[in-house]
């Protein structure tokens, strides 16, 4: 049984140190505690845990524009942070964890705004059937956590613009678009700030659980660990190198003939390839799967590794125009 609330507020933006510290929380939850953590992360896609970066999300298009790609602990897909985005975590122990009451602090919250909100399907929290939470889990023995994302003014364009949304997914809710399926809070609360949306919602964790919640001691959490496991989040291999095979698929046409790549990647490294063209030189042709295979999917190694093994006359332009390919396909 619950007995203590606690809440914190992450006081920054950067999204491996805001994962850092939601799983020491995770971590340290006492047993009869339950603690809310609320924190944004800005112009950043966060991947579920076994989730392909490079099929779930434009990760060039987004690095190159500044922002981060984050991989958590739960499952689940693909979503998009900004500074319109509020996010929750409920860190609780395996006997005290109650999705229905976790949720429902979050529908009181907003109800406080009034705007009547409903839980649907899976893991969404919805008005009139637009969505403006989803929610994700996770479980390690004991240790639990339930967090989610409030759309107060997150800007749909970028969401769109950097999360690759299956048409099957989409044709399966009956919608167009990542845009048409989500609505920022803010259009029905026009004077809704973040700063209101969180002190709404510690309101309600009191409301809900009938206790008064308490300000976590920041001075408690071991600064040691705390970089450990930001360190973990921000590292290729947590990012990029998980142990998921993969395939993709990419082709073109250039002035020398047609090329067709098909990569399988497995923790980050091309396992195998595939190459087949009608270009005249065969053997170049032969030559680029070894060269490839066993080196890290990613762009500017495969175009540096290509550059410097097809440094001859006309190899040169081959591998100029397979390394635009590469650019244009990850």
């Amino acid at each position: 049984m619950i007995e203590k609330l606690l809440f914190i507020r992450g006081k920054g933006t950067y999204p491996y140190e805001n994962l850092a510290l939601e799983e020491y929380l995770t971590f340290h939850v006492g047993d009869e505690e339950c603690i809310l953590y609320l924190w944004q992360n800005r112009h950043t896609v966060v991947i579920g845990r076994n989730q392909n970066c490079w099929k779930e999300c434009k990760v060039k298009e987004l690095e190159d524009d500044g922002g981060y790609l984050v991989r958590r602990l739960s499952g689940g897909g693909a979503v998009y942070h900004d500074l319109g985005n509020l996010n929750f975590t409920f860190a609780v122990k395996k006997d005290n964890y109650n999705v229905d009451m976790q949720l429902q602090v979050i529908i009181e919250a907003v109800k406080k705004l009034g705007i009547n909100a409903e839980k649907t399907g899976r893991n969404d929290i919805t008005v009139d059937g637009r969505k403006f939470s989803g929610n994700a889990f996770y479980k390690s023995g004991d240790f639990y956590y339930h967090h989610g994302t409030l759309l107060i003014d997150v800007n749909t364009e970028d969401m769109s613009k950097y999360l690759n949304v299956s048409k099957e997914k989409l044709q399966s809710k009956s919608v167009s678009s990542v845009k048409s399926r989500v609505i920022n809070l803010r259009k029905l609360c026009p004077s809704l700030t973040t700063d209101v949306m969180c002190e709404k919602l510690i309101e309600s964790f009191g409301e809900v659980y009938g206790l008064k919640p308490e300000k976590l001691n920041e001075s408690q959490i071991e600064k040691k660990e705390f970089e450990i496991l930001k360190e973990k989040f921000e590292s290729w291999e947590w990012k990029y190198g998980r142990k998921i095979e993969f395939q993709h698929e990419m082709c073109s046409r250039f002035n020398w003939g047609d090329i067709q790549l098909q990569f399988q990647v497995q923790g980050g490294k091309i396992k195998s390839l595939n190459v087949f063209s009608d270009a005249m030189d065969e053997e170049l042709i032969l030559r680029i799967p070894k060269v490839l295979i066993g080196c890290t999917y990613e762009e500017n190694q495969l175009k540096n590794i290509l550059a410097k093994n097809f440094a001859k006359g006309w190899e040169q332009v081959v591998a100029r125009d397979i390394g635009m390919l590469i650019h244009d396909n990850m």
